[in-house]
C-alpha cells in the first residue's frame, strides 16, 4: 500500500470519527435540552390544523388546497424552528475547535444526519395524527407508494429542507438574536411565494420555483389528486403522476443538499467572523 493511499484512508477515518463525535454531541444536546418537546409541538400543531380543516379535507378542492397549505406551512415552521439557533449559539465553540483540527464538512454532515433523524420523527408524528383525525376521508391511494407513506415522505422532505435552510441561516448570522429576527422573514417568503395564497405572475412566479413551499404544495396536491376534485381549474403540474411527484420530491431533497453545502461554505469563514 503506497503512502498516498494510506493518507487518503487516514483522512477518511478522521472525517468519519469527527462526524461521529459531533453527532454524539447533537444527540446529547437533544437529551439535555428536552428535544422531545419539539416532537410534541409538531403533534399539537397538527391537531390544531386538523380541528379546523373539517371533513372536506381530501374530499373537495378548496378544502384540500387550504388544508395542504396549512400543513406545508406547519412543516416549514417546524423545520426552521429545529435549527435556526443550532449553529450560531455554538459559534465560539466551533471557532475554537476548528483551530484545533475540526473539519467543517464533518460538523455539517453530523448536523444534517441529526436533523434528518429529527425531521423523520416529526414527519411520522404529523402523518399519523393527520391520518388518525381524517381516517374516514383520508387519501384513498398513493401515486407511487401507499398514501400514508407518501405523506410521510412529503412531510419529511419539507421539514428537512426547511431545517437545513435554517441551519444555513444559522451558519451565516453571528448570534441568536439575529437568527430569530431573520426567522419570520424566511417563513413569510415561503408563504407568499407558495403560489397558493396569491396568484403569481412574471418574476414572482419564476421565483416561487425556488421555494420549499411551492414544491411541497405540488407534492401534497399530486398525492391528494386535487385535479380530480376541481370542476373549474386543471393544473398540469399537479397531475397525480409518478413523474410530477418524483420531481417534487427530488427538488425538495436538492434544496436540502444545496443548503447543506452553503452551510459548509459559510462555516469555512468561522475564524473571521
Amino acid at each position: 500500500m503506497n503512502s498516498s493511499t494510506m493518507e487518503s484512508e487516514n483522512r477518511e477515518s478522521s472525517l468519519l470519527r469527527q462526524v461521529g463525535v459531533c453527532l454524539t454531541r447533537c444527540m446529547r444536546s437533544f437529551r439535555n435540552e428536552n428535544g422531545w418537546k419539539q416532537i410534541v409541538s409538531v403533534g399539537l400543531i397538527t391537531i390544531l390544523i386538523a380541528s379546523v380543516t373539517g371533513d372536506d379535507l381530501f374530499v373537495t378542492f378548496k378544502a384540500t388546497r387550504n388544508g395542504c397549505f396549512a400543513l406545508v406551512c406547519a412543516c416549514i415552521w417546524t423545520g426552521i424552528f429545529n435549527s435556526i439557533r443550532s449553529i450560531c449559539r455554538e459559534r465560539d465553540i466551533i471557532r475554537r475547535e476548528h483551530r484545533t483540527g475540526l473539519r467543517m464538512s464533518a460538523y455539517v454532515m453530523a448536523h444534517m444526519i441529526y436533523e434528518g433523524l429529527l425531521s423523520m420523527s416529526e414527519a411520522l408524528v404529523a402523518t399519523l395524527l393527520t391520518w388518525l383525525v381524517n381516517r374516514s376521508h383520508f387519501m384513498k391511494g398513493g401515486v407511487i407508494f401507499p398514501a400514508g407513506v407518501e405523506m410521510w415522505i412529503e412531510f419529511f422532505l419539507i421539514i428537512y429542507a426547511a431545517d437545513v435552510m435554517a441551519m444555513m441561516i444559522s451558519s451565516i448570522v453571528t448570534n441568536e438574536n439575529t437568527a430569530m429576527t431573520v426567522m419570520p422573514f424566511a417563513l413569510i417568503i415561503q408563504m407568499i411565494f407558495s403560489g397558493t395564497v396569491f396568484e403569481l405572475e412574471g418574476i414572482a412566479e419564476k421565483f416561487s420555483h425556488l421555494t420549499i413551499a411551492r414544491w411541497g404544495m405540488n407534492a401534497l396536491s399530486a398525492s391528494s389528486d386535487v385535479n380530480r376534485m376541481s370542476f373549474i381549474s386543471y393544473y398540469k403540474e399537479l397531475e397525480s403522476t409518478p413523474i410530477n411527484l418524483g420531481k417534487a420530491w427530488l427538488i425538495l431533497l436538492a434544496f436540502a443538499i444545496v443548503y447543506g453545502v452553503l452551510s459548509w461554505i459559510a462555516l469555512l469563514n468561522v475564524d473571521r467572523y
